[in-house]
């Protein structure tokens, strides 16, 4: 039976290869952050030469990337990506996802927003019918800390503070267990609304195109439904 290492280094190899298929010498990759990422940084590298050059949604995978010599672009230089590739701490058959358990939710939504295609890559435990087992991440301003707790509390959540985690925009973030998550889009843009919210950690608004999900059987895909991601 595979470990769940090797079921992260199969759909890491799985994602590469798909990745080399959508890129050209002058394309940039977008690229997550996470155990997963870190094994598709690893398995793309031997591949550098094929593409011009990554974004990253983090300082981790800013290192890695550049470990392995692949340059590394500011957002700000890059108008257009082909694909963006990243993990999820659960996922859903609608493609709709929790991210943000590394804390790099911020920075993975403004990543990915710039990308054609969102790729997701997991192991088979992080697929679930419904959202809200794993902690919803909540990145927030420090001083309004407090504040959105109260406002999420009154959604039903139990919000705890992520002792002794800053995010890379400085911010805090607050992981909120108990919430009933029915409607992930909705609830994706009622949180965003909190004054004093950088960004949550779901992912439905805009959810991801595929999803690479590997499994003792092998590396399956899952396509988004159509309607699935984006209804609010």
């Amino acid at each position: 039976m595979l470990t769940q290492d090797e079921l992260k280094r199969n759909v890491a190899a799985a994602a590469a290869e798909y990745a080399l298929t959508r890129l050209k010498a002058d394309s940039v990759l977008g690229v997550g952050t996470g155990s997963t990422v870190d094994c598709f940084i690893d398995a793309i590298a031997a591949h550098r030469q094929r593409f011009r050059a990554a974004v990253s949604s983090s300082e981790r995978s800013t290192r890695r990337l550049a470990d392995h010599g692949i340059a590394v672009l500011d957002l700000n230089e890059v108008a257009d990506m082909p694909i963006y590739v990243d993990g999820a701490d659960e996922i859903d058959l609608g493609l709709c996802m929790i991210k943000g358990g590394g804390g790099a939710l911020t920075r993975e939504k403004i990543v990915a927003s710039v990308a054609r295609r969102f790729i997701c890559i997991v192991d088979e435990s992080k697929v679930v019918e419904r959202l809200g087992a794993f902690p919803l991440p909540v990145e927030v301003i420090p001083m309004a800390r407090e504040a959105v707790a109260r406002k999420l509390r009154s959604l039903g959540g139990r919000p705890a503070l992520r002792q002794g985690f800053v995010t890379d925009n400085g911010c805090e973030i607050l992981d909120v267990s108990g919430l009933e998550i029915a409607e992930p889009a909705g609830l994706e843009a009622r949180i965003n609304d909190i004054p004093g919210v950088v960004s949550c950690g779901l992912f439905a608004i805009s959810g991801a195109d595929l999803a690479l999900v590997s499994s003792q059987k092998g590396v399956r895909h899952l396509e988004r439904p159509e309607g699935a991601a984006g209804d609010i």
